[in-house]
């Protein structure tokens, strides 16, 4: 059976299409302001890279902040479950999945099953999601790019003790006239996030097999300061870590 996961997020659509459990095709496109427009895009690059027609999809799941504009879905299943899915099907031995994604950070602990026992999610402030990074950047006049590899320039401890990204910024400022190193600010940046995801994958249960995937899993110096609060020498993560959310509710499809 093929089987489609389409990921509808705040910044990105995602699509992953899977045929007996191999992934064969996989599309993103920027979310924008018409969700069900970025939903059929996104489908379609992934159709194509799998090179197969529309109709020789059995099943399609949604998921997502915008989960309801996955107009063709069979079904729709919440975030939760579909990274949940995603971390044990990439890795079995899965039981904690962190997912940071532009707009929001959520954490699961997981039975051997991907099944959801318990769940946290940062909704409350960018200060725990990649728009964190992207608009401290901004104050650094660097690009996000850049500011993972800069982070891992540093070992200095700085503390930013803002809980609200706005007043983040004020702190950020304050370093910057205080002559701070640009690389000591990054990390600084780096560790204030990780610590706000840890603190709520402590709240569910931190397991050793941490799987990390969303797209802020693509930045060394957020990795790394994962690995220093949790206190870790590894965190699992997949090739495509964006796409973790939709591979799961790909897997969902087939399931269900």
């Amino acid at each position: 059976m093929i089987s489609a996961g389409i990921d509808c997020g705040a910044k990105n659509t995602k699509t992953v299409i899977l045929k007996d459990g191999k992934v064969i095709g996989k599309g993103s496109v920027l979310t924008g302001f018409d969700q069900e427009k970025a939903v059929e895009e996104s489908l379609e690059l992934a159709i194509r890279e799998a090179g197969i027609s529309r109709d020789d999809i059995g099943k399609i799941f949604g998921t997502g902040a915008g989960k309801d504009s996955v107009r063709m879905a069979d079904d729709k299943v919440n975030e939760i479950k579909a990274m949940g899915k995603g971390a044990i099907f990439l890795f079995p031995n899965a039981r904690t999945v962190a997912d940071v994604g532009a707009e929001e950070g959520r954490a699961a602990k997981l039975d051997e099953n991907g099944r959801p026992a318990d769940f946290a999610i940062n909704e409350k402030c960018a200060a725990g999601a990649g728009a964190f990074i992207e608009a401290m950047g901004r104050a650094l006049e660097t690009p996000l790019e850049e500011m993972g590899a800069l982070a891992l320039k540093s070992d200095k401890e700085i503390p930013m003790n803002a809980q609200c990204a706005i007043f983040a910024e004020s702190e950020v400022i304050g370093l910057i006239h205080a002559k701070t190193e640009k690389q000591d600010i990054s990390k600084a940046i780096h560790d204030s996030m990780a610590s706000r995801i840890v603190s709520m994958i402590r709240r569910i249960g931190v397991n050793k097999d941490v799987v990390m995937i969303g797209g802020v899993a693509y930045n060394p110096g957020f990795v790394a300061a994962m690995k220093r609060e949790l206190k870790l020498e590894k965190i699992h993560i997949p090739d495509d870590p964006e796409y973790g959310a939709s591979l799961g509710a790909a897997v969902l499809a087939v399931d269900g």
